[in-house]
């Protein structure tokens, strides 16, 4: 009988004996549930953040001690979400803390049948010589009436509905400065 709870600590004889059907409060509790605690309650800090998933845009609070996140929670001040998250914005604490989770970038090469592991300034610098040689090569000085054109159509840019305002505006300003023409958002398709 080592180990196992006496017959006056189970919950059900407490209920009859308080005459409370309901097992409110104490009736309920056990020294297991006496001792726990939040995880948010060792935390440093807490940053406010906007859940990434879609375009409602609902307050977050990041619970962090040192560089690690210990929890992540729906914001009470949000005016947008008042406190509440659907169950993918509830997730995000597994979005970024899964072991799963890709921690680097991976490339293809072409006609490759596997992935290999490259520097994040490699990868950036094949996107952007990429960028630049797609733009260079389908260059429209003009058009064939003489016009002014200075654009590109051998790329577009489709944003995304978690990106806010000012994003949006830089993100606009960049492709335009490329000659990008074929500019758009999904939150307005």
């Amino acid at each position: 009988m080592n180990g196992l709870p006496k017959i006056t600590d189970w919950p059900v004889l407490k209920q009859l004996q308080r005459s409370d059907p309901h097992a409110l409060g104490d009736t309920a509790a056990s020294n297991r549930s006496k001792s726990l605690a939040p995880r948010t309650r060792h935390a440093d800090r807490v940053v406010r953040s906007v859940c990434p998933y879609c375009a409602v845009g609902c307050g977050q609070l990041i619970y962090v001690k040192g560089d690690r996140i210990l929890d992540i929670e729906g914001d009470p001040e949000s005016p947008i979400s008042g406190g509440c998250l659907c169950p993918k914005g509830s997730a995000t604490f597994q979005l970024v803390t899964s072991q799963q989770r890709v921690q680097q970038v991976l490339y293809r090469r072409p006609h490759g049948t596997t992935w290999e592991a490259i520097p994040l300034a490699q990868a950036m610098e094949m996107v952007a010589q990429r960028v630049k040689d797609a733009r260079d090569q389908n260059w429209q000085a003009k058009s064939e009436g003489g016009d002014v054109l200075n654009r590109t159509l051998s790329m577009a840019h489709l944003g995304g509905a978690t990106l806010d305002n000012e994003e949006n505006y830089l993100l606009k300003k960049l492709f335009n400065s490329l000659g990008i023409v074929q500019i758009e958002n999904q939150a307005r398709i």
